[in-house]
């Protein structure tokens, strides 16, 4: 390496050929050097080697020398000093941009139908136009969703489009059996809101009720309440206290279970409780005696929370494809050591007891305690969805297949009907609106006889409660009693209300026997 002052007099040859040699030189080593050449004028470049490692092209511009690069002879790269220099960047396998890149209206293109690949640095995610997508790839059969922010997530599509919800009524909106039960000492009952059956064995006394405290702006008007009014606070070994929702098999044969392909479960909720701690939530295989667990955390007393819990695909056992009971989702409130003494159950296995509800803290024991829940929704897959709201008919056609209210104030029909030959019995039909689950074998009413009668072009109030004679999935034909009514044998009469709390009702319940 070497500098010159590229001036060449006239002179005898071999001094000339001495001059000329040391410009050639100093041409070929880029006037290397540690100091900037003598012969220097604007517009020479010349190579500082101060650093023999990593020597500095500069750029003299008459007065001052502008660094251009640094040159690493031991990597064999060059760092260009200035970032809007502009260098071939197909050699360079990891060429850097110091600002946009602005493609001028073209595209960006690969050749050989290659891929365009972007990986971001460490967390960072790859954002178009505003959309943040993730960072890795999802599961199988998984699709892009947006949380409506700009953010884009994997998640699974669910079963079936609408009715992609498994639980009925899981808004608690609907409670045709009342409003409110108090006095609860035992279970086995739904008290209130529909298809929400209460289990309960010597742990204290309650009160149910549908309530109207829910979550601010979720949508939510009604939720399901459990207020204890006599406390437990030593519960013994058998006692428990759940509420639950019961399945029927045939709408599960799209989950797959028992095979390899066996779907996720998600259960979404929105809970709340002054009492704050651990609350365990199992699912039940009626047809296999198989179940697993999961607990959730309320974590702030008298707060709204949302929690979610995903129970794993069960490869083992298939539900049943009828109209009976395959499934149950049980959220425990309490429990003696028969429920909470094991291991809690978090995969799916035979049923043991002492293995469904560890952890459970216990509701029963102060009267000050108090449970609410809404917004409940299992879905098929991993991750859980909005809520889905249904219109208020829809969701009460499918309530009454599993239980139906009729009422009739006074005067009012519950249905045409005839009477018997025995001057006591005439038997009303009343239709149903929606075909029941299977044919009624009870009917429920107020207990007392008058609010009931018959009536031709005279009304004869009944002498005893209506009875359930003759039940289908379409109709049910009912025994209205009115001793020596008089009116003949094969009369068409009316079955009536007779006061503003007159009711029938009949279940298709799935009744844990």
């Amino acid at each position: 390496m070497a500098q010159g002052d590229y001036l060449i007099q006239n002179q005898s040859f071999p001094t000339f050929r001495s001059d000329l040699n040391s410009t050639l030189e100093a041409i070929n080593t880029s006037n290397s050097g540690t100091s900037r050449p003598s012969s220097a004028v604007a517009g020479t470049i010349w190579l500082d080697t101060t650093s023999a490692t990593t020597p500095t092209l500069k750029f003299y511009d008459g007065s001052d020398d502008i660094s251009l690069a640094t040159l690493d002879y031991t990597a064999n790269t060059v760092n260009w000093l200035d970032s809007t220099v502009v260098f071939d960047i197909v050699g360079d396998t990891t060429p850097q941009l110091g600002g946009d890149l602005d493609v001028n209206g073209n595209s960006l293109v690969s050749t050989s139908n290659g891929n365009i690949t972007f990986t971001p640095n460490g967390s960072g995610k790859v954002v178009v136009s505003g959309l943040s997508y993730p960072t890795a790839d999802g599961s199988a059969d998984q699709v892009l969703k947006t949380d409506g922010a700009g953010n884009l997530s994997f998640g699974d599509v669910s079963a079936g489009g609408m009715y992609k919800n498994l639980i009925i009524n899981g808004d608690m909106s609907l409670a045709q059996r009342g409003t409110s039960s108090s006095g609860i000492t035992s279970g086995g009952v739904y008290y209130t809101v529909d298809r929400w059956e209460t289990e309960l064995t010597t742990l204290g006394t309650w009160t149910q009720s549908q309530s109207t405290d829910v979550p601010s702006g979720q949508g939510f008007a009604k939720s399901l309440k459990m207020d204890c009014t006599t406390a437990d606070a030593s519960p013994a070994s058998g006692d428990r206290l759940y509420v639950r929702t019961l399945f029927e098999g045939q709408n599960l044969q799209y989950l797959k279970k028992g095979t390899a392909n066996a779907e996720s479960l998600t259960l979404s909720f929105w809970v709340k409780s002054n009492k704050t701690g651990t609350y365990a939530t199992y699912l039940y295989d009626q047809d296999n005696a198989r179940s697993i667990s999961k607990t959730y955390t309320i974590d702030t007393a008298n707060t709204w929370e949302k929690k979610t819990l995903t129970f794993a695909g069960d490869t083992t056992g298939a539900f049943d494809n009828d109209n009976a009971l395959s499934l149950q989702v049980n959220f425990f409130l309490g429990g003696g050591s028969d429920w909470t003494s094991g291991t809690l159950n978090t995969s799916w296995n035979s049923w043991t007891q002492a293995n469904s509800a560890v952890g459970q803290v216990n509701l029963a024991d102060s009267t000050a305690n108090e449970w609410y829940i809404t917004g409940v929704q299992l879905e098929a897959g991993t991750t859980a969805s909005d809520f889905e709201f249904l219109p208020f008919d829809v969701n009460k056609n499918r309530c009454l297949r599993y239980f139906a209210k009729f009422e009739a104030s006074s005067g009012k029909n519950y249905g045409l009907g005839i009477t018997n030959n025995d001057n006591l019995n005439a038997t009303v039909t009343i239709p149903f609106n929606v075909e029941m689950r299977t044919s009624p074998t009870s009917l429920t009413q107020t207990g007392t006889a008058s609010d009931y009668r018959l009536r031709t072009y005279l009304s004869d109030t009944c002498t005893s409660v209506p009875y359930l004679n003759v039940a289908t999935l379409f109709n049910i034909e009912v025994g209205f009693i009115n001793s020596g009514h008089g009116f003949g044998n094969g009369v068409i009469v009316r079955g009536q209300g007779n006061s503003s709390s007159s009711f029938i009702g009949v279940d298709a319940e799935l009744w844990l026997l």
